[in-house]
């Protein structure tokens, strides 16, 4: 495989966690898939654990090094070997001095796509999400994939289809693109939701649902032409956006929001849609952000 020098890479954040290891399994297929390069980083803090119960006692720094080193060389290896059935894959590793957070943050402003697991190696794993991916999910500097420890999903989603949620917002129009993107590399079909309330609204629900088509039809305009031989589904509902998400995502093996919607404001990390989506969802997920 020939990389391309102006294709960004996708940045992987690891640390030995099981959700790691998924999330750098999903990073290289992707990647491949892309002709991007891999950039695996191992961002290496305080080589000690905090929180309730746990014990601080004082670590060698340099048999700490030397052992996320040896995990990251076996990273490497694990990554080329997920990627061979597609092609081969360009891999650069980093073992990077400071907390992770900072460290992907400084990463993601290169990269086409930040990949990390949803839950790492800290005190609080048990916790719905971890510190470093919910930080990534706000503040990534492009788009993030959060994807979950194996068991949480079905191996049978692998022949699901991309979900993507739509609402016209510029967001929006970004996961859209991903998500056509996705869907014509996986050959499965992408399926745009949009959903509609009559939360103060007060015309009749059918001219809603009208408007509603129009308006899905309007953000997926010029796909069928880019994408001739992708199949793709259109759902349009009344109901609440992160509800009808997380029930299409069921069924689905990679789910796409924009990082926040038509009723966010400028400067707005987060939206309430994409952070319910985000705590709830057992689905590999990308948060796009606003197209440049």
């Amino acid at each position: 495989m020939s990389t391309n020098s102006i294709n960004p890479p996708v940045v992987v954040g690891i640390d030995g966690s099981i959700a790691a290891d998924e999330a750098l399994r999903w990073a290289a297929v992707d990647a491949v898939h892309h002709d991007a390069p891999l950039h695996i980083v191992y961002a290496i803090g305080a080589p000690a654990d905090f929180g309730p119960g746990i014990d601080f006692h004082r670590i060698d720094r340099d048999e700490y090094t030397k052992a996320c080193a040896a995990t990251l060389a076996a990273a490497r290896e694990f990554a080329t070997a997920a990627a061979a059935p597609v092609d081969d894959l360009d891999i650069e590793t980093f073992l990077v001095e400071g907390p992770p957070i900072p460290v992907l943050r400084d990463r993601s402003k290169d990269a086409r796509l930040l990949v990390i697991g949803n839950r790492g190696m800290g005190a609080f794993r048990r916790g719905l999400l971890g510190s470093v991916s919910t930080a990534m999910a706000r503040h990534g500097a492009c788009p993030v994939a959060v994807i979950p420890e194996p068991e949480q999903y079905s191996p049978r989603r692998v022949l699901g289809p991309v979900v993507v949620g739509v609402d016209g917002s510029s967001c929006s129009a970004s996961a859209v693109g991903i998500a056509f993107d996705e869907a014509s590399r996986r050959n499965v079909p992408v399926r745009a939701v949009l959903t509609w309330s009559t939360f103060d609204r007060y015309i009749p629900r059918a001219e809603m649902q009208t408007e509603a088509e129009t308006l899905l039809s309007e953000a997926l305009a010029g796909y069928a032409d880019k994408y001739p031989d992708l199949a793709v589904q259109r759902v349009v509902v009344e109901d609440r956006p992160a509800k009808r998400l997380l029930a299409e995502g069921e069924r689905a093996q990679l789910l796409v929001v924009g990082s926040h919607g038509r009723g966010g404001f400028a400067g707005m990390t987060l939206g309430s849609v994409s952070q319910a989506v985000l705590h709830a969802t057992d689905c590999p997920l990308i948060i796009a952000r606003p197209q440049s």
